[in-house]
């Protein structure tokens, strides 16, 4: 699936990738800010470093004059991230005047990203945050007297709640108000929560529980909102206890076809059913799922839990 980008970001994206003067791909060496957001293990990180020019005698009124990044992502998240650096360097704002720029600006200025991508401009906008919480560290700036909450013990104090992306309860809250995220199909497309093996979605503590919390419950769940059918109850409740070689090969196509493909489908990516041998289902990725950093995690902790699950606990699947 090729995904439908505006000009401007595949203009950002082509000089970045490209080196070309004015571009922002690399690192200020000796930063007055360094942050970081992601896991490059889950194919997504980001590094936003940046230079200042002090003032005399009051740091708040220190201005950015050079902002870098370091990237393992997409198209989406290199060119979100360029747009982050021009609107920071054109507008000439101070680290805490930088923290006013929004991930929906970010948007805007790329004139356009596809739904699934908007996590990518969440990221900039995270290791911005990150960035001017280490200046301020460094400038001996007080953000709680100023009344500023970057939150850094989101990520060292909270509780762990999507374990494949790393992201916290405190942090998960926080995107879910300032989003408006109402579903998890729409939470998991703002921050990848839950994007990989899909555990967090509705276990006790989980990303319902959280979207309950905040919005008073009667929100969407996963399959709700996105129109997929919940394979997970339905399927284990109606597996026999042994099934045939052609039973096995039903349920794994019906598992697959109706709730595996379909949410990598919402990312650009597929899956294809190479063959079954005795338990062991071979299989191969496709589209954006192809070349993805995490492709060895999606097999694992998607497809393959999912089928143990929902199928047989003696299923393997090995890529091919």
């Amino acid at each position: 699936m090729a995904w439908n980008y505006s000009e401007k970001t595949k203009e950002l994206f082509m000089a970045a990738v490209q080196g070309k003067p004015g571009s922002h791909l690399g690192e200020v060496a000796d930063a007055d800010g360094l942050g970081e957001h992601g896991s490059i293990a889950c194919g997504d990180a980001l590094r936003f470093t940046f230079r200042v020019v002090q003032h005399d005698t009051d740091p708040l009124r220190d201005v950015i004059t050079e902002a870098k990044y370091l990237t393992f992502g997409c198209t989406s998240a290199i060119a979100a991230s360029e747009a982050l650096c021009i609107i920071i360097e054109e507008r000439g704002v101070t680290p805490l005047e930088a923290l006013q720029i929004t991930n929906d600006d970010i948007v805007q200025f790329l004139e356009g990203l596809p739904e699934q991508k908007i996590h990518c401009s969440v990221m900039g906008a995270e290791a911005l945050a990150a960035a001017v919480f280490n200046w301020a560290q460094k400038r001996g700036v007080d953000l709680d007297a100023l009344g500023v909450d970057i939150l850094p013990e989101e990520t060292e104090e909270g509780r762990l709640v999507c374990k494949c992306f790393g992201l916290t309860e405190p942090y998960l809250l926080r995107k879910i108000k300032e989003l408006g995220c109402k579903s998890i199909a729409e939470l998991t497309a703002a921050t990848k929560a839950g994007g990989a093996c899909m555990t967090c979605h509705h276990q006790p503590g989980g990303l319902q529980d959280l979207l309950d919390q905040v919005w008073g419950g009667g929100v969407s769940s996963t399959a709700a909102s996105s129109g997929l059918p919940s394979f997970q109850t339905d399927v284990a409740a109606s597996a026999p206890a042994s099934l045939s070689p052609f039973q096995f090969m039903k349920k794994v196509e019906q598992v697959l076809d109706g709730y595996v493909r379909p949410m990598l489908q919402q990312d650009g990516g597929d899956l294809e059913i190479i063959d079954i041998k005795d338990r062991t289902v071979y299989v191969r990725l496709v589209g954006a799922c192809s070349s993805c950093v995490g492709a060895s995690q999606t097999i694992k902790l998607l497809v393959e839990r999912s089928l143990k699950e929902q199928v047989d606990q003696a299923a393997r699947v090995i890529a091919v």
